[in-house]
């Protein structure tokens, strides 16, 4: 009796031993959807710190063989917020300005373009059957416009959050991006010998293909703005700066289509302003610019940037939107870039040879015989 109470104990300890492995496991996955579920405010400024890192990393990289890498990140950091200053400073008043102009233009505009296209298709579109197509009211907007407001103090509750979200930002982004070096080899050492290779691979490919694409869209959208700017202001388009500023940063973050979409707007605004001759202007000076950018500036900026097929960044841009919203959006392309390049490494290559495409042609001269019901061509 006593052998077999022992068999019974030792052939019930398996069964307990996965049963508690279940329950951990459930335990585990548990306390992890917790923490991405109340955490996710945190882990999404820490993903975009590190992208922010990742941006500055090629000015960084060059400062620091000249001086300490946490001094470069500063200093790096430093002249971001100069630039930003600098120009809430000199045009701070007049964007808002003109962007609340704009906003409130928005009925007469589109009252303008509701105009032009029933006098082309011969329709009646008015602006509530528009709101009406879209399911909207004006006291739909209304309330919208309320919500956006939300009185006094939330507005002051806005503005802290939005200073506190910065500054968290900017705090994990100076720690990754100064740490950067000593992250990467603690990472590393954390893992086996044959897996150091791939993984200091990706990161490396990651860094190249992330930081150079953020760094350059933001050069590009900085140079683009500007130009608008210029030429805007010289044709006397109405809410120059703002539109301005909407045209780089379209242009420049919204793969493919980006550079159609951006000018749109400032179009519309030229042929609706009482000079229609205003919006041809603008049209020209995109098509201009556009050529100087795809030959002279893009070239020389983006030369170790996102190389990628345009359908699958845009995909890529596409499938981040919907799950990561603007961030993901925005993030999209390069990630997408890395696990090509990353394929593209760890993927042995085999050439189509000549023989192979005759034999292929052979057997499709074959079938279309068959189908036809001809003899088939020899090769």
């Amino acid at each position: 009796m006593a052998d077999l109470k022992v068999l019974s104990d030792e052939s019930d300890r398996p069964f307990w031993r996965r049963a508690w492995l279940v329950v951990g496991i459930a335990l585990l996955c548990t306390l992890v959807g917790l923490i991405v579920w109340r955490g996710s405010g945190l882990i999404i400024n820490v993903v975009i710190a590190w992208f922010v890192a990742l941006a500055m990393e090629p000015a960084v990289a060059k400062l620091s063989q000249r001086m300490r890498r946490g001094v470069a990140t500063g200093l790096v950091m430093v002249i971001a917020a100069i630039c930003v200053v600098a120009f809430i400073l000199v045009f701070g008043n007049l964007f808002i300005d003109q962007l609340v102009s704009l906003i409130k233009a928005v009925p007469s505009i589109t009252d303008n373009v509701l105009t032009w296209w029933n006098k082309i298709t011969g329709s009646s579109m008015s602006s509530d059957t528009l709101l009406k197509n879209l399911d909207l009211s004006n006291t739909d907007l209304a309330g919208y416009a309320q919500n956006v407001a939300g009185g006094v103090l939330g507005l002051i509750a806005s503005i802290v959050s939005g200073f506190l979200g910065l500054f968290v930002l900017a705090f994990f982004a100076f720690y990754i991006s100064a740490s950067m070096p000593q992250l990467r080899m603690w990472c590393a050492t954390r893992m086996k010998p044959h897996r150091q290779v791939p993984f200091l691979a990706a990161w490396d490919i990651m860094k190249i293909k992330v930081g150079g694409y953020m760094a350059a869209r933001v050069v590009l959208a900085a140079i683009n703005s500007a130009c608008s700017a210029i030429a805007f202001y010289l044709i006397d388009l109405p809410y120059w700066l703002p539109l301005a500023l909407w045209t780089g940063l379209v242009a420049q973050f919204v793969p493919n289509v980006g550079t159609y979409i951006s000018i749109i707007l400032p179009v519309i605004v030229g042929l609706t302003s009482g000079h229609w001759i205003n919006g041809v202007w603008v049209l020209a000076y995109a098509l201009i610019y556009q050529q100087i950018e795809n030959l002279t500036i893009e070239p020389n900026i983006s030369a170790r940037a996102v190389d990628l097929h345009p359908a699958v960044s845009f995909g890529a841009a596409v499938l981040g939107g919907q799950l990561f919203g603007v961030a993901g959006a925005l993030l999209g392309v390069p990630i997408g870039a890395t696990c090509v390049a990353l394929t593209e490494i760890y993927k042995t290559k085999y050439p189509v040879t000549d023989e192979t495409q005759a034999e292929v042609a052979s057997l499709v001269a074959q079938e279309e015989g068959q189908d036809t019901g001809e003899p088939a061509a020899t090769a």
